[in-house]
């Protein structure tokens, strides 16, 4: 009997070891001696791909340094992402940090923790220079180009100026699917984050040919995203950032991603940090995107 409770023990204790440690990040990179990167393949400059497995971006690098500093031994093995699988797999486990385009919300903060602010987002619309389009109002009856999985397009239907324009929505699979569906003439238009969008008219064939017009629909907090309930790794995130903005590094990362040429046709997105994020910078912290509406 008392070989069996020994064994019940051992058994329980195990569990208990296997458990605190599918729920602590840092002690399961450590163990495997890997960490898996979730990353974006068309989210520039935040997160984007070369090509032939290599990534690259503001956060990839951002996390690249973080990783760098509480695991330099562990090898980063990077998994791309999209709207639809993101928070899933982090959820489950398949994915350690996700460092990609993803907007912090209320509902998002159910599932999922985030990092604090690194990069705000000014929702907005891309369309052909061509067209005349230059406001809300003018895409009545057009077709807009939406990325599965995002949020965009419902943050249109739900601001006061889109009130009475009706239009029809065009899915593509990733960002730049969604791109290609206006570069290609069947959307009208493509609302998104003006980053990405600064990101995809960059590397278009002819940048010259689009513009970002119209009124911002919101403004969105993004961050990096990891499992719900890791404390310790939310800390050491967090510790990390606030070092990187504290010491400056964080503003010399946006100037090499945002305001200088970049890979891989060393063109620049040109789009200088807000204020709202210089606010952050001084003063950093999770908020949702919900408290930006206040």
């Amino acid at each position: 009997m008392k070989k069996n409770l020994l064994t019940v023990a051992i058994l329980a204790l195990a569990a208990t070891g296997a458990y605190a440690q599918a729920n602590d990040t840092l002690a399961k990179i450590k163990a495997s001696g890997k960490v898996v990167m979730g990353v974006r393949e068309s989210s520039s400059p935040l997160s984007y791909t070369l090509g032939e497995g290599k990534f690259t971006g503001y956060h990839v690098e951002l996390c690249e340094r973080f990783l760098k500093s509480v695991a330099p031994a562990a090898k980063v093995e990077y998994v791309p992402v999209t709207s639809q699988n993101r928070i899933p797999l982090v959820q489950n486990g398949t994915v350690d940090i996700e460092c990609g385009s993803t907007t912090n919300n209320a509902t998002r903060q159910k599932d999922v923790s985030f990092a604090v602010t690194t990069f705000v987002t000014e929702v907005r619309t891309a369309v052909k220079a061509s067209s005349g389009i230059t406001s809300i109002a003018q895409l009545n009856g057009k077709s807009l180009a939406t990325t599965t999985g995002t949020t965009s397009v419902q943050t249109l239907r739900k601001h006061e100026r889109a009130t009475g324009v009706n239009f029809n929505e065009v899915f593509g699979k990733d960002h730049a699917d969604s791109f290609l569906l206006l570069e290609s003439g069947r959307a009208d238009a493509f609302v998104m984050d003006d980053n990405i969008l600064a990101g995809l008219i960059a590397n278009a064939k002819n940048p010259a040919d689009f513009k970002i017009v119209g009124e911002v629909l919101s403004v969105e907090p993004i961050a990096i995203m990891f499992r719900k309930d890791d404390a310790g790794f939310k800390k050491a995130v967090d510790d990390f950032i606030k070092a990187q903005m504290k010491s400056g590094d964080l503003d010399k990362l946006y100037t090499k991603w945002f305001t200088s040429p970049i890979p891989p046709k060393n063109t620049n997105v040109n789009l200088a940090m807000g204020a709202t994020l210089k606010g952050l910078i001084g003063a950093p912290n999770d908020n949702p995107m919900e408290a930006y509406r206040k």
